[in-house]
C-alpha cells in the first residue's frame, strides 16, 4: 500500500473524520465480503407424457393363450393362530394354504410391519429436492451424449424390499426357508408392498424414467404349478402398481425370477439346511419341473401385461448356479421358450432377455499363461455357460462339459441349440465391480477332477489384488471396488463376444460403515456418487468411442433394502429409516440423475 494512503486513513481515524472517496475507492483495500447465498435449484422429476404406448395387445384379447385359469384369494398367515381353517377337503383352500407356510418350518418367525393396507402417496416437499452442493472436485466431460433411446432408471427386487410375505395369499420362498433362523424380523423390509405408491412417486420426482421390480411366482401363483389357482389379489395389486408408474410417467420393467424360488421347489431336501442363494435356487432351478411350471407362471404375467410393459427379464443372474449343470440348462431352455412366446404367440413389441451377475474377470499377469487360462475360464463358466447357446446357438464351452465328466444329462444336442438360438434381445450384466483370476494351488485340471475340492466347480482364485500388490480400486462395505475402466472392459467383452445389445441391469455401491453415521451425513455419499458417476462416464465412453451398443443402465438400488442377511450393506439412493420407514435422499441420487439429464440429447 502507498505511504501517502496509510497516513491519510491514520489521519482521519485519529481525527474521528470519514475516510476520503480516494482511500476507500482504491482497489488496494478492498475488504473480504461472503458471496451471497444462492437460489435452490431442484431435481427436475418426470414429465408425464400426453400419450401412452401400447407394447403389445389387452389381457382380454389374449386371455386365450393360457386357458382355464381361475382365480381365488387367500387370508395371511399368523404362526400364533389358534384357529384352523376348516376347508380341508379343498386342496387349494385356505388350509392348504396354510399347510405350507407350517410346513416350512420357520422357526421364530415374526412379522410387524407398519402398514396392513396400501398407502396413497403423499406429494415430494420441495425442500427435499433441492439439489446439495457441488462439494467435490470430480468433473466429468459432457462433450459426449447417450443415445436417444438410452434406458435410465432404478432397480429393485421383491425379495429386499416388499414386505407382506405371509400376507395376500403369497407362500413361502427360499428367502424365507434360508434366513428365518437369524434373521426373523427381516421379512418387513422396505414395506414397498403397502408403499410402492409414494416410493414410485419419490422415484418420478427424482427423474429416473425406468422403474425395474421383480414379482414373486409363489404370490402369482400361491400353488405354484400348472392349473393350481392365480391369486387375483395379486393380480390386482401388480396392474395398479404398474398403472402407477405410467400415472406418473415412468415406464415399468419387470423381473419373473429374482432369487426367490417357490420354496416347493427344494422338494426333499431340509430347508433348514441350505446355506447360500446359489445352492438354494440351484435346487429349485435344477429341479425335473422347474421348466413347465416356470413357463406356465411367465405366460400368466406376460399376457396380463404385455401391454404396459416393454421391457421383461426371466432370470436375474442365474449364472450364480454352477453347482448345477441341469440348471443352467433349465434357464436356457425356459428363457428361449419365453422369449418366443413373447414374440411369437403373444406379439410383444418390446424386448425379452436375461441377466447375469458379474463383470468380467482379468488375468493377474497378462504374460502368465496360467493367470489367462483362469481369466478366460471365469468368463466361459460364468457367462459363456448360458450366454453360447442363448445368443450365439453354440455349445457349452469345454471348460464347463469338463467340469462334469460323468454327466451327458445337460447337454444340448443340434436341435436344442438352433431352437435356443437368439433367446434373448438382450445381454443383460451386473457388473457391479472387477475380478483378478489366477489358478488355484493344484493347477485347473487337477481341480476339475475332484468335486471335493473347496473351489470347485470354479477352479480358479477370483482376488482384488493386482500383480503390482495393490487392489483394484477403493472398497465399499461390502464386495464391490470402483473400477469403471474395467466396467468398459467388461461392456467390450459382452458386445463383441455375444453380438447382443448389453443392458447394464444393476450397478450399485455401499459406502463403508454408512449405517453408522448421523442421517445428514449418510446424505452426503460422494464415494457413492463418485462410484456412479465414473462408471455412467465409462458407459459412456464404450458407446461413443468404443461402438458398444448398451441400451441403458439401471442403478442398486433405489433405497436401502435387505441385502440377503442383512441392513448393513447400504446400496440405496434413498436412506429408509427401520422404525418409521420413511426415506431419505442421498446426494448420488441427485448427481446420477444430474449427469444423465446433462448428457440427453437436446431436442
Amino acid at each position: 500500500m502507498k505511504t501517502s494512503i496509510v497516513l491519510s486513513l491514520l489521519v482521519a481515524y485519529i481525527a474521528g473524520q470519514p475516510v476520503s472517496n480516494e482511500a476507500s475507492n482504491s482497489s488496494n483495500v478492498d475488504m473480504f465480503t461472503f458471496p451471497p447465498n444462492t437460489s435452490p435449484v431442484y431435481a427436475s422429476g418426470i414429465t408425464k407424457p400426453s400419450t401412452t404406448t401400447s407394447y403389445g395387445p389387452r389381457y382380454d384379447e389374449v386371455s386365450h393363450l393360457v386357458p382355464n385359469l381361475s382365480t381365488t384369494t387367500w387370508g395371511k398367515w399368523d404362526p400364533s393362530a389358534t384357529a384352523i381353517p376348516t376347508d380341508s377337503d379343498d386342496p387349494y383352500g385356505q388350509y392348504a394354504w396354510t399347510k405350507m407356510w407350517k410346513d416350512a418350518k420357520l422357526e421364530n418367525f415374526t412379522y410387524t410391519p407398519i402398514y396392513t393396507t396400501a398407502v396413497q402417496a403423499s406429494s415430494v416437499p420441495s425442500e427435499s429436492l433441492v439439489l446439495p452442493p457441488a462439494e467435490d472436485v470430480f468433473t466429468f466431460p459432457d462433450n459426449s451424449t447417450f443415445p436417444e433411446d438410452f434406458i435410465f432408471g432404478v432397480a429393485g427386487s421383491a425379495a429386499q424390499i416388499e414386505s407382506a410375505v405371509c400376507d395376500e395369499g403369497r407362500t413361502p420362498t427360499i428367502m424365507e426357508t434360508m434366513f428365518n433362523r437369524t434373521l426373523p424380523q427381516d421379512y418387513v423390509t422396505n414395506d414397498n408392498y403397502w408403499l410402492y405408491k409414494q416410493d414410485i412417486a419419490r422415484i418420478a420426482a427424482m427423474g429416473a424414467k425406468y422403474y425395474s421390480f421383480s414379482i414373486p411366482w409363489s404370490r402369482i401363483l400361491p400353488f405354484v404349478l400348472p392349473g393350481t389357482p392365480v391369486n387375483k389379489q395379486a393380480l390386482d395389486h401388480y396392474d395398479d402398481l404398474i398403472n402407477t408408474c405410467i400415472e406418473y410417467g415412468m415406464t415399468p420393467m419387470i423381473t419373473l425370477l429374482h432369487f426367490d424360488t417357490p420354496h416347493m421347489f427344494v422338494g426333499g431336501r431340509d430347508a433348514q439346511n441350505i446355506s447360500t442363494i446359489a445352492d438354494a435356487g440351484t435346487i429349485g432351478i435344477g429341479n425335473d419341473t422347474f421348466v413347465d411350471a416356470f413357463i406356465n407362471y411367465g405366460k400368466i404375467l406376460l399376457t396380463h401385461f404385455v401391454d404396459r410393459v416393454p421391457i421383461w427379464v426371466g432370470f436375474n443372474e442365474p449364472n450364480l448356479f454352477l453347482v448345477d449343470p441341469m440348471a443352467i440348462k433349465n434357464v436356457i431352455i425356459a428363457t428361449s421358450k419365453l422369449h418366443s412366446f413373447y414374440h411369437g404367440e403373444l406379439g410383444g413389441k418390446g424386448k425379452f432377455g436375461i441377466k447375469f451377475a458379474n463383470g468380467i474377470a482379468g488375468p493377474r499377469d497378462v504374460t502368465n499363461a496360467s493367470d489367462v487360462r483362469a481369466a478366460k475360464r471365469y468368463q466361459e463358466l460364468y457367462f459363456e455357460s448360458i450366454g453360447n447357446a442363448l445368443f450365439l446357438g453354440k455349445d457349452y464351452p469345454d471348460s464347463w462339459k469338463q467340469t462334469f465328466p460323468d454327466r451327458t444329462d445337460f447337454h444340448l444336442s443340434a436341435e436344442e441349440l438352433k431352437q435356443v438360438k437368439g433367446g434373448s434381445d438382450f445381454f443383460g450384466i451386473d457388473p457391479y465391480t472387477y475380478m483378478v483370476a489366477t489358478e488355484p494351488e493344484g493347477g485347473i485340471d487337477a481341480c476339475q477332477k475332484n468335486q471335493t475340492n473347496k473351489q470347485w466347480p470354479l477352479c480358479l482364485n477370483a482376488t482384488n489384488y493386482l500383480k503390482t500388490g495393490w487392489k483394484v480400486g477403493y472398497r465399499s462395505q461390502s464386495y464391490v471396488y470402483i473400477t469403471p475402466k474395467h466396467l468398459r472392459e467388461a461392456l467390450n467383452f459382452v458386445h463383441k463376444t455375444f453380438k447382443a445389445p448389453v443392458f447394464v441391469t444393476e450397478f450399485g455401491f455401499p459406502e463403508w460403515r454408512e449405517g453408522e453415521k448421523e442421517l445428514a451425513d449418510q446424505l452426503f455419499d460422494l464415494d457413492r456418487s463418485i462410484y456412479y458417476r465414473s462408471f455412467m462416464d465409462a458407459i459412456l465412453n464404450a458407446v461413443n468411442l468404443d461402438g458398444v451398443d448398451v441400451m441403458g443402465a439401471l442403478a442398486w438400488s433405489f433405497a436401502d433394502n435387505w441385502e440377503f442377511g442383512d441392513y448393513n450393506q447400504q446400496f440405496g439412493l434413498q436412506v429408509v429409516n427401520r422404525t418409521t420407514q420413511e426415506r431419505f435422499y442421498k446426494k448420488s441420487f441427485f448427481d446420477l440423475v444430474k449427469y444423465v439429464q446433462d448428457r440427453v440429447p437436446k431436442a
